[in-house]
């Protein structure tokens, strides 16, 4: 951008006084929401849906001003649903949750140390005889994390990552409303094919790209992508 159609010092202003009242409006709609009635619940609802997206609208406005007129950035992700309103039943009687999370293997000697362990130890968590032998699990980064991950479920992995020599990357998960259950094995050959993200009730992202002082007061940051 040039220097003539950098926004003014006022225009920044401007925006970041419309975006105090856009949290106003917001936070009003969902004080009014925990009052309602049950039948003005739908409404209640609907209108902090519709506060929550002039919010969000306004924060980027404020954003893009700021960083035009001073190089500085908001800590705040403005969240999107990608263009695709949620279209799913009002009251999910059925869910599917997709999740991902990401690692780099910080120190290969840690991981392979710990697989080595865990591969010694029987089922009732005795050493076998044998436990002087080098396992298998303990020579290949390959190996090792086939038996972590079949030794620990997903959560506990992410609990103690840097025990296990794992450092985190992104993570997200979705949860999102389904019509009817789904049959016996039917998406465990390509879980993530089915995603649909007008059925998406919401996700729940972990990120680097956040800042980092929102990050230690909360560890997941929500992302409502109803409408």
């Amino acid at each position: 951008m040039s220097d003539a159609a950098q926004p003014t010092a006022a225009e920044v202003r401007a925006a970041a006084e419309a975006l105090k009242e856009a949290l106003d409006r917001h936070l009003a709609a969902i004080e009014r929401r925990v009052a309602a009635g049950d039948a003005e619940v739908e409404a209640a609802d609907a209108a902090v849906f519709a506060a929550f997206n002039e919010m969000a609208a306004a924060g980027e406005v404020y954003d893009e001003l700021l960083y035009d007129a001073y190089d500085e950035v908001t800590p705040f992700e403005v969240p999107t649903s990608d263009g695709a309103s949620y279209q799913g039943p009002e009251e999910p009687e059925v869910l599917s949750v997709y999740q991902r999370r990401d690692y780099t293997v910080a120190e290969p000697r840690r991981l392979l140390a710990q697989a080595a362990r865990i591969a010694e130890l029987d089922s009732e968590g005795v050493e076998t005889p044998d436990a002087s032998a080098e396992p298998a699990a303990g020579r290949s980064v390959k190996a090792a994390l086939g038996v972590l991950f079949g030794e620990f479920d997903a959560d506990e992995i992410a609990s103690r990552h840097e025990e296990f020599g794992l450092a985190e990357g992104d993570a997200t998960l979705w949860v999102t409303a389904q019509d009817e259950p789904a049959e016996p094995g039917e998406w465990l050959s390509a879980p993530f094919d089915s995603v649909a993200p007008e059925r998406v009730v919401c996700r729940f992202d972990i990120s680097d790209a956040f800042d980092d002082e929102a990050l230690d007061a909360v560890d997941e940051v929500p992302r409502w992508l109803g409408s």
